[in-house]
């Protein structure tokens, strides 16, 4: 049946994240939230109520809603793929919090029965198509910084077990700082300069054991079941190298490393957990020495593009669904790639040498210029 008009959108997981998607949502034009489920229906209740949205209940009640075209995953990790599985057998394209799941097999599954279905499926972070990200990349494009030969990415802190009421899941099988904040980075690193081929790595954890720090459960101890502290490197297929630190086992708290080197330039891109506000400095080579010190100062890059949030994705599906064309690039491909990009990395830390990265994707195309979330085209 073809539609017209805005593209209505239901969600099912009403935890903390979907404050944000709500909020983004709401801004977005092209997009109307029909319906909201959860496990604990009080819950999706009252995000609806919050929200203005007019149905709420459990997933059954979003998948059974006929004018629902995107459900959008907020479920935890485990659950990802049984999740949108369910929402593809409902004839739904799928937007799915990341990472895809946790499992190799079963997410390439789910990218096959997308595909076979005709549907789209699009897994986040959608950072990487807010304009820092998206400038950057038509900056990479362009040469300014030249050929690209080497990114530096790293992001530390004592965990989230200091300030999430819940984190038990941000330690367990399919979580820790690889799988909870490494699909930020690696997938930046993706869209930027292309899939990556080879990895090796070395995990350690601090504890066998944490405890949960706020909230009611707050002294509850809980296990560690994944490394908490990664150094990682990685070869591109461009030729590319990239060295990157996850950790949640330092004092020091520094989110946000993320440059990447070329023969005529760095571009410093800050947090990819971000989707911009600050713009890009480019440092250039070297060529001054003064009173006996190095010269260099960076050129700030001014970002092109509104500033949007979490919920984008869906909004470029939306569009890609009413009116074709390319905008849907953060697809179900990339998601799973990333997932057997960090998949590789946990064989390399058991097994203490390179892993091949098997699956790649395509050249993925910067957005337009002219992007706008906040605009009405449908």
């Amino acid at each position: 049946m073809s539609r017209s008009g805005r593209v209505g959108v239901g969600i099912i997981g009403a935890g903390m994240i979907s404050d944000q998607y709500l909020t983004n949502l709401s801004q977005y034009p092209d997009v109307e939230v029909l319906a909201i489920g959860d496990l604990i229906t009080e819950r999706s209740a009252a995000q609806a109520a919050k929200y203005g949205v007019a149905s709420a209940g459990d997933a059954a009640t979003v998948l059974g809603n006929d004018d629902v075209e995107i459900v959008i995953n907020l479920t935890t990790p485990d659950a990802h793929i049984a999740v949108s599985t369910a929402a593809l057998e409902a004839g739904k394209h799928v937007w799915s919090e990341k990472p895809i799941g946790i499992d190799r097999a079963a997410a390439k599954q789910l990218v096959q029965r997308a595909d076979e279905a005709g549907l789209l499926l699009g897994i986040a972070p959608d950072t990487v198509l807010g304009p820092r990200w998206q400038t950057a990349k038509r900056a990479i494009q362009a040469g300014v910084i030249g050929t690209p030969l080497t990114a530096t990415t790293s992001f530390q802190s004592q965990g989230p077990d200091w300030f999430h009421p819940d984190p038990a899941f941000l330690f367990a099988t399919g979580a820790g700082p690889l799988f909870d904040m490494g699909p930020y980075y690696l997938s930046a690193l993706v869209h930027l300069l292309g899939p990556l081929t080879q990895v090796v790595a070395v995990g350690t954890k601090a504890s066998e054991t944490r405890s949960v720090r706020v909230g009611p459960r707050a002294g509850d101890v809980f296990p560690v079941e994944v490394p908490t502290h990664l150094t990682v490197v990685s070869r591109l297929a461009g030729g590319e190298t990239a060295s990157s630190l996850m950790s949640t086992d330092t004092a020091l708290y520094r989110h946000g490393v993320f440059e990447v080197n070329g023969t005529e330039g760095t571009l410093v891109l800050g947090d990819p957990n971000y989707f911009g506000g600050a713009g890009l400095k480019l440092y250039r080579p070297v060529t001054e020495f003064r009173d006996g010190a190095i010269v260099q100062e960076a050129e700030l890059l001014p970002e092109e593009g509104p500033l949007s949030g979490r919920g984008v994705g869906a909004l470029t599906m939306a569009r890609t669904i009413r009116a074709g064309g390319d905008l849907h690039i953060a697809t179900g491909e990339v998601g799973y790639h990333v997932l057997d990009a960090m998949t590789s990395i946990e064989e390399s830390v058991r097994t203490q040498a390179f892993v091949d990265v098997e699956s790649t994707v395509a050249p993925i195309p910067a957005l337009p210029v002219g992007f706008d979330p906040f605009a009405a085209t449908l």
